[in-house]
């Protein structure tokens, strides 16, 4: 059997019962339940979410996103095989262990596949939550160009590249474009400051002001657990990305929670421990292949320049990248995948086939 056939590129045709558009993202779509399909399965399930809350299958694709782009390889691959599966299992192992070590929940209710999450609908908080504990990537790309303040904070002179921050920086960004909000320009992805957020905190659809020091609380506790946890398999975690939103729980208790994913080779920079001591950084997540597109193309600023999108978008759909590529990336998915969890990782053949069996045979969400 072919390895195209394994990966799971589209995930926004499955047959599910939805009376809504599928929201098809970078690399998840979701499916919005009925009604009566939300109510049914929280009594049949027993979730512990409000009786009328909206739920959702979310489903993950192998797609793989890099610089805003989907990317292709040889011999018909539309995505990295294992990816989906990979994603889902480390952020799975993350979420569980947050809520063992009472930190906060997360929107997932229910796992009934590899690919397959059922979560409930959270208002997300409209910030980008970035934790930096080394200096790299765009921030050393600014700090080498003279920069020193980043979202409010100052940065001391005589940093290195890739050298460890003397303390966990926090730097949101704005998810989405907001409006309306003094020095905070209307477009998506800007850094802020904890001031902008702290005066405009309900644009940023926060709650309170007291929120503010909650969600800087779930993240550094966050990004601490997961820093311990691969420090203990000798990974160093550099920088990732939080999200949040909030939910009612069955008692109608709003609560703040963690959402999207987590701790992911998608979302965080993980360094291989042993070749970091040797002075040298090995990529255990997706800036190793951004950093194989930037070697790639003759004028890397196509590929860091926002205003350059349309010829960026043109590099991406005409340029099929070689098998082998896609095969180290998968192997960069799975390999961390497993030293996380500590199990191997379950690929599938037919990811589609199985899911749809699963939705209809256990969950009655297929007709």
């Amino acid at each position: 059997m072919s390895l195209a056939n394994s990966v799971l590129a589209v995930n926004n045709d499955l047959p599910i019962r939805t009376d809504k558009p599928v929201h098809s993202g970078k690399v998840r779509s979701v499916y919005w339940l009925t009604e009566a399909d939300s109510k049914r399965l929280i009594q049949e399930k027993g979730y512990d979410v409000a009786s009328d809350a909206p739920l959702a299958i979310m489903i993950i694709s192998d797609r793989i996103s890099a610089f805003d782009c989907i990317w292709h390889g040889e011999g018909g691959l539309e995505g990295i095989p294992g990816k989906g599966a990979a994603l889902n299992a480390i952020s799975n192992h993350w979420f569980k262990l947050f809520r063992e070590q009472g930190l906060a929940d997360s929107h997932i209710l229910d796992i009934p596949h590899p690919f397959v999450w059922i979560v409930q609908k959270a208002k997300p908080v409209m910030i980008e939550a970035i934790c930096r504990g080394y200096i790299t990537g765009s921030m050393w790309r600014a700090y080498e160009k003279g920069e020193r303040n980043f979202c409010g904070i100052q940065l001391p002179e005589g940093l290195k590249k890739d050298q460890k921050l003397p303390e966990l920086l926090m730097t949101p960004s704005t998810k989405g474009i907001l409006k309306g909000i003094p020095n905070v320009p209307e477009q998506d992805d800007v850094n802020v400051s904890r001031q902008d957020i702290r005066d405009n905190y309900a644009a940023f659809q926060l709650q309170s002001k007291q929120d503010i020091d909650l969600y800087e609380k779930l993240l550094s506790e966050g990004f601490s657990l997961i820093s311990t946890a691969l420090e203990n398999i000798d990974q160093v975690f550099v920088d990732t990305k939080f999200e949040f939103g909030y939910v009612n729980d069955a008692q109608g208790q709003q609560k703040l929670i963690y959402m999207d994913e987590v701790g992911t080779p998608d979302s965080s920079r993980i360094w291989d421990g042993p070749s970091y001591r040797d002075g040298k950084v090995v990529e255990n997540s997706k800036e190793g292949f951004r950093q194989l597109l930037l070697k790639s193309f003759p004028d890397p600023d196509i590929l860091l320049n926002k205003n350059r999108m349309e010829e960026r978008e043109a590099l991406a759909r005409d340029n099929v990248l070689p098998a082998h590529v896609f095969k180290q990336v998968s192997e960069t998915y799975i390999g961390i995948a497993e030293k996380i969890t500590g199990q191997k990782l379950r690929l599938s053949n037919h990811p589609k086939a199985e899911i749809i069996e699963i939705l209809k045979q256990e969950y009655a969400l297929i007709d």
